[in-house]
């Protein structure tokens, strides 16, 4: 066979393989809820008008229901959107859409060890095991109230030394969110100044940053490819080897000086748990697991409620008459001779509204970390097949008009009544909702609640950056992903005794 002959039969190889696809993709997608046209091979990854979720939704669900198909690559994902939905997915078919699909990305990183393991088993096991032992030392009682106060402290302290210049939260709320977990994990804080563990914190902040990123999603669709191809992930990555690493030494450390009688904190206790468990068979609590459990308590554990904490800043920098309220019930309930305590929080109504509707304008990025239905289900009229990935677009339960008043303006009233006295809303899902929601939801409320009320005491935060030509949540993502620095002033407060 000559050149012209062969580069013809690759071609037309080539040709037919794509059409294979297309067909087969074509026949999943009649069987499959509506959505938009994928193109082949890469499917809507490229598609401004599809991805990102959180953008595109509404126009979406507008055109194919609240129950519709996106395509990443060749794989199809169920989308969901509006409370209804979702509750009833994640909630009223709990076990049904309570799967996760293998995340390449994550595996990678894994290795598929500690309480993100695509192993059922272990998940529940390691997952149980965390909540448990979080539980013991504090999580949600009055002792962790205690380390989140003291750390609040330290914050105050370090804001004041700035003496009204203009500081950049990311970094200094990322320590003390950390330090707090710190404190569970590894049984000890870190100083501000110490540089080694802020680029620690830095490197984990890269990866999540990255994971979140759209490129990561190209990565999770066609990972054998990626893998092998220069960029931001190869770094994101080599980082988080370098952080697993620092656990692994701190693990040995403990290993040297465990006292069973006397556990220390996470890493104690998980040790004494292998020991027991070192002759079973499946042996789901060896080393490399505690080192991947450590691993996504600090990092989940970290970014998720120091961003939402600089979120806050920014919203309130904006709205200056809510930031002014939240401390006009500071000083009526908590005054300026004590630091607020989680007790407080039932007699400040106002504030907890405040916590919760900033919570609920906060758009979230989810297509990176899918559900998975775990069995055929009939879900409201579509046919969702065992093993397809399931997005649940928490960012539309909370925008969702049936549900808010005013769901594009930021209102406290949302989770107010009409005596001023705080509501729940079930269709508030800052932490998920179902099988997989957040386990570390105790602890971040107790975070929000009482950082943001000690920095309020003691300061009013003015933004130092223009921003007038940005709406809120544009202008968020960029400070998110680092091109605009989230700059503010701390004016420290004299309130009248």
């Amino acid at each position: 066979m000559d050149a012209g002959s062969a580069g013809m039969f690759i071609t037309l190889l080539l040709l037919s393989i794509l059409c294979f696809l297309v067909w087969r993709n074509d026949k999943k997608r009649n069987q499959l809820p509506p959505g938009p046209a994928p193109w082949p091979i890469v499917g809507n990854l490229w598609q401004k008008d599809v991805l990102p979720l959180y953008k595109t939704y509404e126009k979406l669900s507008s055109t194919y229901g609240p129950i519709f198909t996106v395509w990443l690559g060749l794989k199809p994902a169920v989308v969901l959107c509006g409370y209804k939905v979702v509750k009833d997915a994640l909630v009223g078919h709990s076990e049904e859409f309570g799967g996760r699909p293998e995340i390449p990305l994550l595996t990678k990183l894994s290795k598929d060890y500690g309480f993100v393991s695509n192993n059922e088993k272990k998940w529940r096991e390691l997952r149980r095991f965390t909540v448990s032992t979080l539980r013991d030392f504090g999580m949600g009682k009055s002792s962790m109230s205690q380390r989140v106060q003291q750390e609040a402290q330290h914050l105050v302290e370090m804001l004041a030394k700035l003496e009204g210049n203009t500081f950049e939260p990311m970094k200094m709320f990322r320590h003390a969110v950390a330090n707090v977990m710190c404190s569970v994990v590894f049984g000890s804080r870190y100083s501000y100044s110490d540089t080694a563990f802020l680029d620690l914190l830095n490197m984990i902040g890269n990866y999540i940053s990255f994971f979140l990123s759209p490129i990561a999603t190209v990565y999770n669709t066609f990972p054998n490819i990626m893998h092998h191809l220069p960029g931001r992930h190869k770094k994101a990555l080599a980082e988080c080897e370098k952080l697993k690493d620092y656990i692994r030494e701190k693990i040995e450390l403990h290993k040297l000086t465990l006292d069973p009688s006397c556990p220390r904190d996470y890493i104690d206790c998980f040790l004494m748990k292998a020991e027991k468990e070192k002759s079973s068979l499946e042996n789901m609590y060896n080393n490399e697991d505690l080192v991947m459990s450590v691993f996504n308590l600090f990092g989940a554990g970290t970014l998720s409620t120091s961003n939402t904490l600089v979120f806050f800043l920014l919203i309130l920098a904006k709205y200056p008459h809510i930031q002014a309220k939240i401390q006009e019930e500071i000083d009526m309930v908590v005054g300026t001779s004590r630091a607020p305590s989680t007790e407080d929080k039932l007699r400040m109504p106002y504030t907890n509204a405040v916590i919760h509707e900033l919570q609920r304008f906060h758009k979230t990025r989810t297509e990176n970390f899918p559900r998975m239905t775990t069995q055929d289900v009939m879900f409201r009229g579509h046919i969702i097949p065992k093993d397809t990935a399931v997005i649940p677009v928490l960012s539309s339960v909370h925008m969702d008009p049936t549900q808010w008043e005013n769901p594009k303006e930021v209102n406290p009233g949302h989770f107010l009544d009409e005596k001023g006295k705080f509501r729940k809303r079930e269709a508030f899902m800052a932490f998920s909702a179902g099988k997989r929601m957040c386990p570390g939801e105790a602890l971040a409320r107790i975070e929000l609640f009482l950082f943001l009320t000690t920095l309020l005491q003691n300061f009013t935060f003015q933004l130092a950056i223009e921003s007038k030509e940005m709406d809120l949540s544009s202008l968020w993502l960029e400070i998110e992903k680092r091109v605009i620095p989230a700059k503010f002033y701390a004016v420290r407060r004299t309130v009248p005794s």
